[in-house]
């Protein structure tokens, strides 16, 4: 897992680079670039949004802090997305980065009852969640999806 993380950040360095600079000469650990280019450089400025998903506190939310613009909350309560957020916000503050400038998102899955779904994502509203992602049982089934959205609407 350590090196798996190393490797990601590495990652997410060359590929800000890519999309930002001319070239890119990079020597790391584990990726080597030297004059690379990637063209054509994309429309969005200065690159398209970069979306992390996990709470690994030590890791993965200090790769989020320095890089991302959207977090995205993978599974567990609203403790426990407070806690990662609040983990985030501390790492945002180590690196000088403006927390306005991360979109936090969460996951929430569907059981059968669209306005416990609904509840579920406006606890997260709440605690600061910009998003909610909902996830749907196999098999889908497009019955639900009115009553989820009717219920969903009322969030706001």
């Amino acid at each position: 897992p350590g090196e798996r993380s190393d490797r990601f950040e590495e990652a997410c360095q060359v590929i800000v680079s890519l999309l930002t600079r001319e070239t890119t000469t990079f020597a790391g650990t584990h990726y080597t670039l030297t004059d690379a280019r990637c063209d054509p450089k994309p429309v969005q400025r200065p690159h398209p949004p970069i979306c992390i998903g996990g709470s690994g506190e030590k890791r993965t939310l200090r790769t989020v802090a320095r890089y991302a613009q959207h977090w995205n909350f993978d599974t567990g309560g609203i403790e426990r997305f407070v806690r990662a957020r609040d983990v985030l916000w501390r790492h945002c503050d180590e690196v000088g980065r403006d927390r306005g400038e991360i979109r936090l998102s969460c996951q929430v899955p569907y059981h059968g009852d669209a306005a416990a779904t609904a509840d579920i994502a406006a606890q997260f509203g709440g605690a600061g969640a910009q998003l909610a992602i909902v996830y749907l049982p196999q098999p889908y089934t497009a019955a639900v999806l009115e009553p989820l959205a009717q219920a969903l609407r009322k969030v706001g």
